[in-house]
């Protein structure tokens, strides 16, 4: 494969992977009716462990000393990845609007090109500068659904709160899932990242059972988080971790944009929301945005 046709598969990823990323907004919406936030996440990525441990066992058993150098490291990757991005949408859907959720985590990218620039020093050019302000715009449009009205008049909750430690959460997990090398190859640190991000939720999973809800363990549980553990969790960080390694932290983490739109996709045909004339002014905006922050901007491998 030649260098125009791997640049061109690495773009192409900003695409792909927000469709399985954006299922996580199916899962919000219809599995926290019958499942309790932390428990869902708990066993989504309980279930993301048990799926990927029989392919990767072996090597896993085989790199014992890699993995007792790197636990550090992995438990704050599956902490920040799994546990934080895992759990506090759920909660923040509790007390706030999907209105302010999504501006909230769209923010994330923001972070990403900060803690990168002050603490990695990954350059910001220009371009990438109106790219970003191109997809600001464009989500802003969709989730203001054209109004300003709705933008001016925001209250904000301890939701609000929970998505922005959600946000910052996945700029973390981004930048150092790209700045930190690992000598283990990805499905095996994913492996790791997923046990480790249970881990971090056991805790507060246990106390959300003894004192908040307790899970009813009946098939639609089983339906939300197997479908959570396979789409935006197996597939979509996997899809993650291969458009950072070519297109570097800050780039992929304008998926986070076209996530937004394909949201409200998933909105008009699984939840008869409608698709108004802002949602094509938004889109056209965010996909605008990701050209100008690509251009000049691709890892070459």
């Amino acid at each position: 494969m030649n260098n125009s046709k791997k640049n061109f598969f690495s773009f192409s990823l900003l695409f792909i992977q927000p469709i399985f990323m954006a299922s996580n907004l199916v899962v919000a919406r219809g599995g926290v009716e019958f499942v309790p936030p932390i428990s869902l996440a708990f066993w989504r990525w309980t279930i993301v462990f048990l799926i990927l441990l029989p392919f990767t066992y072996i090597t896993l058993k085989k790199n014992f000393k890699i993995i007792k150098k790197e636990y550090k490291k992995l438990f704050f990757l599956g902490s920040m990845g799994c546990g934080v991005c895992g759990a506090f949408p759920f909660l923040a859907g509790e007390t706030t609007t999907v209105t302010n959720m999504g501006i909230i985590y769209t923010s994330s990218p923001v972070f990403i090109i900060l803690i990168s620039y002050f603490f990695f020093h990954e350059k910001i050019n220009f371009t990438k500068i109106i790219g970003l302000i191109a997809c600001l715009i464009g989500v802003f449009t969709i989730i203001i659904k054209g109004d300003l009205n709705l933008l001016i008049n925001l209250q904000f909750t301890i939701g609000d709160l929970w998505m922005l430690a959600a946000a910052i959460g996945w700029a973390l997990y981004s930048i150092y899932l790209f700045y930190w090398n690992s000598e283990l190859k990805i499905f095996e640190r994913f492996t790791l990242i997923s046990f480790f991000g249970a881990l971090s939720l056991l805790p507060f999973y246990i106390g959300e059972e003894i004192f908040y809800k307790q899970t009813v363990f009946m098939p639609q549980f089983y339906f939300w988080v197997i479908f959570a553990a396979i789409s935006p969790g197996i597939i979509a960080f996997t899809l993650y971790t291969v458009a950072q390694k070519k297109l570097g932290a800050s780039l992929t983490g304008f998926t986070l944009y076209v996530f937004t739109v394909y949201g409200a996709i998933y909105g008009y045909f699984l939840f008869d929301e409608k698709f108004e004339n802002y949602h094509f002014i938004g889109t056209i905006l965010v996909f605008f945005g990701i050209y100008l922050a690509k251009k000049k901007n691709v890892k070459k491998v």
